[in-house]
This record gives C-alpha cells, sequence and structure tokens, in this order.
C-alpha cells in the first residue's frame, strides 16, 4: 500500500518535472505545490483523507491539518487553460475559468485531526496565475443546474 502512494507521488512529481521545461524557474515551485493540492483527475469523494495524507498538504507552512482543500477533477492542462483563453480575468492576476469544473471540496470532521469528509459539486474556478502559470487556488462558484 505504501508502495503505491510513494508511485502516485513519483508519477506526480515526474509529470510536473515534464510540465514546467519552459517555465519561469521563478514560478516552477509554486505550480508543482499548486499540482499537488488542487490537481487530481481520479479524486473522489471517499478518498479525501487518505489524498490529503499521502500528498503531505497542510496548513501553510506548518504541519496543521488544513480545514478545507478542493480538488479539481481535470487535467493539468485544463487547469493551465484557466490563465489563458479558458479564463477570465478578474482583476490582479486572478482569472475565472469560462467553464465549469467537477471539484471535490474536501472539509475537516469536526474535532478529527486530519480525517475529511468530501463532496463532490460543479463550479467555475478561480485561480492566481503568474506568466500563464496557475499558482495558488483563490476560490470557486457554484454552478446550479
Amino acid at each position: 500500500m505504501e508502495i503505491r502512494g510513494f508511485a502516485v507521488g513519483l508519477l506526480l512529481a515526474l509529470s510536473a518535472t515534464l510540465l514546467v521545461d519552459a517555465q519561469p524557474a521563478d514560478v516552477r515551485s509554486r505550480y508543482i505545490h499548486f499540482l499537488t493540492q488542487h490537481v487530481y483527475g481520479g479524486m473522489n469523494t471517499n478518498k479525501c483523507s487518505k489524498v490529503i495524507g499521502q500528498r503531505h498538504i497542510t496548513e501553510g507552512n506548518t504541519n496543521n491539518c488544513k480545514e478545507i482543500n478542493t480538488f479539481i477533477l481535470a487535467t493539468h492542462e485544463q487547469v493551465r487553460a484557466v490563465c489563458s483563453d479558458g479564463g477570465t480575468p478578474k482583476g490582479r492576476n486572478l482569472y475565472e475559468s469560462t467553464k465549469p469544473f467537477a471539484v471535490v471540496i474536501c472539509k475537516r470532521k469536526p474535532g478529527a485531526s486530519c480525517v475529511y469528509n468530501g463532496k463532490r459539486s460543479t463550479r467555475t474556478i478561480i485561480v492566481a496565475c503568474d506568466r500563464g502559470w496557475p499558482v495558488h487556488y483563490q476560490e470557486d462558484n457554484l454552478v446550479l443546474h
């Protein structure tokens, strides 16, 4: 089981390394951090605690559990497009996706240490971009059907 988690992490790191070759060096670590925390096409509501633990997703530069973390169910290319023709500028360096994304929102269970409940929904996402690369998940807006 631990080998599988390691393999997933290694695959993500290698994939991100291949993707960032044409990227400014000062953006690279922020982009990889963004991918690790927020982009996972295979995410589902039952995996929140496991994936957050495997990816070492914590609050800021601490070891504290995050209260909430959102995963975008998409490819890195689909999310990166939000910083160009797939997004609308919102001011500063923020862009809102022109198309909705499926997301899984993981919220920490009250009184529990790093145990999460997940909920899937469809939302437009707002990300901060640096020279065409998403580097921060700002917020999202629920899409009503």
